[in-house]
């Protein structure tokens, strides 16, 4: 799965095939403990396609305009170093 064909996706979207994608990959390694995988390698496929839709999902989340308060939030600034002497 491209980046570019999952933000195509709505994130209600995203959020299904994350689920659906944590599913398959939670019963191929039940059955790996089991028994021997045809395709060991769709292990990897699984879990990079879940990473890959965490992130595009954490894009959309910090395009969006944040909704409730208008002030930015407000830093603590710490004292400045003192010189050693």
């Amino acid at each position: 799965m491209q980046a570019s064909d999952i933000r195509e996706l709505s994130e209600a979207d995203v959020r299904a095939r994350i689920a659906e994608l944590e599913e398959e990959l939670f019963r191929l390694k039940f059955r790996s403990a089991t028994e021997t995988l045809e395709s060991p390698l769709k292990l990897r496929v699984i879990r990079k396609d879940i990473a890959r839709l965490n992130t595009v999902l954490r894009e959309k989340q910090l395009a969006a305009p944040k909704q409730g308060s208008g002030a930015p939030a407000s830093r603590s600034k710490r004292p400045a170093k003192r010189a050693r002497r």
